[in-house]
This record gives structure tokens, sequence and C-alpha cells, in this order.
């Protein structure tokens, strides 16, 4: 018998989909002079947070201030030096390989580059029902049907299906790329610099597109990027990050009209829009 997907209305509104308490993650180097010594990075520093139901969080930052760190402390794939990670209110810090699976099918990542996130050897198809497979869920028929609704989900024909990932556009593979992340119906995606890879003219359109399947599917979202007016664009709250320390978070308007950190107010004046003002800022 297939397994069932799980829907938005039986995820716990009131339940954090995923907690961080003091995460610390600290990286052990040999490099340069020091070659044949250890020297210790930290990449994230005592960070706290919560991605509740629904909900968009931002992470904002330079490069190297611990953000995909962070998001990747979040989706598994990375283990915290100290702190706990809390999943639907189960401590998973040190998770078993059962957890790890849970917790794949539940939180989904969309990478910075689809050309290396997707295998150049298998069609659009065959990426999108792989998940499936690995999960057990569906039969052919079922699965192949899955796919073809993620296509259209995404706002892509069905003939790139047969399609493999090099004779799509970069626009066309990242839409390939959310729909897969979307095959098994995860309680939230993290999405690593989704649009910094792809033209200036499709990153709107990308955008968009997340926006409105967030909102249709009830999805909770992280959102990574060094741009501050696109996090303002997509998110409900705004991480600011520096150093792996959060400097500053509150809710969007609070976050973009009133920032209280110097380091903040630094971002905001060096990344112009590239999106639209909103009709009260044309005001």
């Amino acid at each position: 018998m297939s397994k069932p997907v799980s829907t938005p209305a039986q995820r716990d509104p009131n339940v954090p989909i995923i907690e961080l308490r003091d995460a610390k993650v600290v990286f052990t180097t040999r490099a340069g002079s020091k070659l044949f010594h250890k020297n210790k990075i930290t990449a994230v520093n005592n960070v706290n947070l919560k991605l509740m139901p629904g909900k968009t969080i931002g992470i904002v930052g330079e490069s190297g201030c611990g953000k995909s760190t962070t998001a990747n402390v979040m989706c598994g794939l990375q283990q915290v030096t100290s702190g706990k990670v809390l999943f639907k209110g189960q401590d998973v810090t040190h998770r078993t390989a059962k957890e790890r699976m849970e917790i794949g099918r539940v939180v989904s990542v969309v990478f910075q580059d689809p050309a290396t996130a997707l295998n150049a050897r298998m069609t659009v198809i065959d990426q999108l029902i792989d998940p499936l497979i690995v999960h057990k869920i569906g039969s052919k028929a079922e699965r192949d049907k899955r796919a073809h609704e993620l296509i259209r989900m995404v706002g892509l024909p069905f003939s790139v299906l047969g399609a493999l990932p090099g004779q799509l556009s970069g626009g066309q593979r990242q839409r390939v790329a959310i729909a897969r992340a979307l095959s098994l119906n995860p309680d939230a995606i993290i999405a690593d610099e989704p649009t910094s890879a792809l033209d200036v003219s499709v990153r709107a359109q990308i955008l968009n597109l997340l926006s409105d399947l967030k909102k249709s599917l009830g999805l909770s979202m992280v959102f990574i990027s060094h741009d501050i007016q696109t996090i303002r664009y997509i998110s409900d709250d705004v991480i600011v990050m520096n150093h792996g320390t959060i400097v500053e978070r509150g809710n969007t308007d609070q976050v973009m009209h009133h920032p209280t950190n110097d380091y903040t107010k630094t971002l905001m004046a060096a990344a112009p829009s590239l999106l639209h003002p909103t009709p009260a800022e044309c005001a």
C-alpha cells in the first residue's frame, strides 16, 4: 500500500517544525602556516530560532556569516557542536538514520545552482519521482501522476518531463529543482540563495513562484540570501547574521524600516533593490 503524504491540515500550527536552541557549529581546519596545528572556526554561535508552520524566515548576511551553515543544521545536513536541534518538538540533535529520513521527507532543500543540484544524466521525470521511490511512496502510475502535477505547479509544460537538465534554461532548471523539493509535499522548504545563479530577468519570476507556492500549499520556508531587499520581498520575519551570530531579528517591516543594528543598516545601504517598491513606499 502507498504511504500517505502529509497535508497542511495535519500539521500542528503551534509546534515549530524546526527549532534551534543555542546551536553552535565549530569547524576544525589545518591550513597555511598552521598546517600541523588545529585551527578552530566558529561558523554558528549560540543561534536560537523557531520555524513555525506557514511562516517564512529570511536569513541575511554577507558571505561567511554563517547563514548557510545554519540552514544546513536545520535540514539535517550539518551536526551541531553544541546546543539542541528539535524537530516537531522532538530532540533530534543526535539523530538516528530513521530520524534523518523523516526530516528529509518533511524538510526539502532548494540549492543555489540548479545546474549542479540536478543529475545531468537523469530526465526531469526521473528526478521528480526519485524521492518518491526512495521513500517508497505510491505506485508507478501514482508517481507519474505526481510528476505531472509538480511540473504544472511550477509553471512548466509537460514536454520538459522527457528532457535532460542541460536542455533547459537556468530558470527552467530552478523550477524543476523546486518541483523536486515539493515532490514529498514537505512542511518546509529551505532555499539557499535560489536566485543568485540566475539572470536578473528570471529572479523575480522565481521569487514570485516561491511566494505563490508558499501561500497555496501552506508551506514554511527558510530563505537564505546576501541581499536584504530580496529577503524583504518574500519573508515574514528577518534574521540578520554577522560572524555566526544573530545581530538583529524581527518582522520584516520592523527590521526594514526601523533597524537597530549598524550592520543591518550597512546591508540595506549596500543592496539596491532589483524589485519594484511597494505601493506604500511609492506614496
